[in-house]
């Protein structure tokens, strides 16, 4: 991978709002659909996202997949590299219920639980995969993808790591040139 300050620019989009976003369920590579809200959002970056220059890409989930729907009025290409981290046995569980059960695996900084997540994928793996992508990119890209996944990329174009950085927005555009980011909203735009 070339080096952060080298690679093309960047749009990230994390998928709208989910069902399970609002009960705060982990989905890592569970899936649950957009809320109305989430359909709105994604509807919302349409006049923002859709004139951005590069090639298009999104996560092969389900949520990510009908959020580029929906902003870009068709299909684009899923790529496997852009699925959120995996969570293992904790996917579908409510985030609240885990930290009580489970409060060894949710001490430290506040994403180091997802290292230790029992059959998770890790921030390694996740490093390598994202690492993959932007090393196979030769121009500007727009990217739909997750949380977690969102996050490492722009760490990885920032040249700093994962747990730094602002909050990752649904319903914004994350724009990364030159290791400098910039959050783009729609017009009208509330979290």
């Amino acid at each position: 991978m070339a080096k952060a300050r080298d690679l093309p620019p960047l749009w990230l989009i994390r998928h709208g709002q989910t069902e399970w976003n609002l009960q705060g369920r982990l989905q890592g590579r569970g899936d649950s659909p957009l809320t109305a809200m989430g359909r709105a959002q994604a509807r919302g970056l349409g006049p923002l996202a859709r004139g951005l220059p590069g090639i298009r890409l999104t996560s092969p989930a389900g949520r990510a997949r009908d959020t580029a729907r929906l902003i870009f009025g068709t299909d684009i290409p899923a790529d496997p590299r852009l699925a959120e981290i995996c969570v293992g046995g904790f996917a579908g569980l409510c985030e609240d219920d885990l930290r009580a059960r489970h409060p060894a695996v949710f001490a430290g900084g506040p994403l180091d639980w997802y290292d230790r997540c029992p059959g998770g994928e890790g921030f390694a793996a996740l490093e390598l995969r994202c690492r993959d992508l932007l090393a196979g990119l030769d121009g500007p890209a727009v990217l739909v993808t997750h949380g977690i996944t969102l996050r490492m990329i722009r760490a990885l174009a920032m040249g700093h790591g994962v747990t730094q950085g602002g909050p990752v927005i649904q319903g914004a555009v994350h724009h990364i040139s030159h290791e400098r980011e910039a959050v783009l909203h729609p017009p009208g735009f509330s979290a």
